[in-house]
């Protein structure tokens, strides 16, 4: 019997550990942030300039300053709690402050633009740009705001153009676009870099540096660095607690990462105890896919869309209840309604590759692939598309295609539900 060497005792360890999976999420973090839960200072502050504005309402006649500042502060407590009446409220207001001042005055209509794209109503948001234009606003409004619209409506032509006329060493706004824009085309690393220069350009503006932090710790989950996301993360939650979106990440990395489904349901379960949006639910609904409990997933599936469904919702969650419908739901006709109802919207290649996935599993095979081949083949895709048209491929037997997709969809496998990600490791196996 051959002796086992000490070196090779070594190696032998060495391998083992390897393959143990590093643990990221750490649950002390956590569960200090909601055991010591307490009002946060975001929200408080929030409050506090919505009573503040509302009491220098008059009625009877309009101001341009408190009722303009009023409509953004409803607004920014919709991104904090996601009432999705506040943001139909301050859409209220501004209509009638810019009626009262006879459609004559820009800022109302730049508002509301903003407040249309947060809805994904970006075809209204558009009018709404064209308004403001046509009224009078700055050259750097004109080519920033020009491409947030174009980039939703899919003329990415246009929208480059627009971000290079703003192009700037030292602006916020333009590092931010700029790393939306090197997203869209795949350059991750680029994109990342930009956010960071945005983060670093906010300076003491702890708003706009949330944005950046927690839209940097994003784009680090899709490119499979998630140690540093979790780190960006726990950066954001840290300088505000209210930070709801960090706090569902850090239970997201808990859930697809680190396998740890009871952490991840705490985490969204407290989260939804916080906000008013459909958005936890369907953190719930996957949570339950990934403990592969069918009935509680099918439970949540249910109550996300139910809610999501709601009209004052608009398309706000139509990715998502295609997800659902293609899936645990079990209803591709709703799901190509959906579809076809969101590349009414906005027609993009994503928007048309939800489309074709849709008419896929509702049957209609050949329908799929031409608008696969017309509208997606060759164009930049995320995780979620990448994999839903490798299925495409492997219904019309493209095997190497399908391969092609699946592989790319793994480098963004940590987007994937946890059902997909582990259908993509079986498929990446054969």
């Amino acid at each position: 019997m051959k002796k086992i060497t000490p070196f090779l005792c070594f190696v032998i360890i060495l391998a083992s550990c390897k393959q143990e999976k590093v643990v990221i999420a750490d649950s002390a973090f956590t569960d200090s942030l909601i055991a010591n839960y307490t009002l946060p200072a975001a929200i408080k502050a929030n409050e506090d300039e919505l009573q503040f504005w509302l009491s220098r309402i008059k009625p009877q006649t309009p101001d341009i300053v408190n009722d303009a500042r009023y409509a953004s502060t409803l607004a920014a407590r919709f991104t904090l709690l996601g009432d999705i009446t506040d943001i139909k409220k301050s859409d209220s207001v501004l209509k009638r402050l810019d009626a009262a001042f006879s459609h004559k005055e820009a800022s109302p209509n730049v508002s509301l633009l903003a407040n249309a794209i947060r809805q994904h109503r970006f075809k209204e948001a558009e009018t709404y740009l064209e308004k403001a234009r046509t009224i009078g606003i700055k050259k750097y409004e004109v080519f920033s705001l020009g491409f947030d619209v174009d980039f939703e409506l899919g003329r990415y032509d246009q929208a480059q153009a627009e971000l290079r006329v703003i192009r700037s060493s030292d602006d916020y706004g333009y590092f931010f676009l700029k790393s939306k824009w090197e997203h869209f085309k795949g350059n991750m690393d680029s994109a990342i870099a930009a956010m960071y220069k945005a983060t670093e350009l906010a300076r003491s503006n702890d708003w706009l540096r949330l944005a950046a932090l927690s839209n940097e710790a994003d784009l680090c989950i899709h490119n499979g660095e998630l140690e540093k996301a979790y780190e960006l993360y726990q950066q954001s939650v840290k300088i505000n607690a209210a930070d709801y979106h960090s706090i569902t990440a850090i239970g997201w990395i808990a859930l697809v990462h680190d396998k740890n489904d009871s952490l991840a349901e705490k985490i969204f379960q407290f989260v939804h105890s916080k906000i008013k949006s459909p958005d936890p639910l369907f953190k719930l609904y996957q949570m339950a896919q990934g403990k592969k409990d069918t009935v509680l997933e099918k439970r949540y599936a249910t109550e996300f869309a139910n809610q999501a469904n709601d009209s004052l919702y608009g398309n706000m969650y139509n990715k998502y209840l295609i997800e659902i419908y293609t899936g645990i739901l079990k209803d591709p006709a709703k799901a190509e309604a959906i579809a076809k109802k969101e590349i009414e919207g906005r027609s993009t290649p994503q928007t048309y590759a939800w489309y074709a996935y849709s008419l896929l599993t509702n049957n209609k095979k050949e329908e799929a692939y031409k608008v696969y081949e017309q509208f997606v083949s060759g164009k930049p895709l995320e995780g979620l598309e990448l994999y839903w048209m490798g299925k495409l491929m492997q219904t019309f037997n493209k095997g190497y295609n399908a391969m092609e997709f699946f592989k790319a969809a793994h480098k963004n496998r940590y987007d994937l539900s946890p059902a997909m990600a582990d259908d993509l490791e079986n498929e990446l196996k054969e």
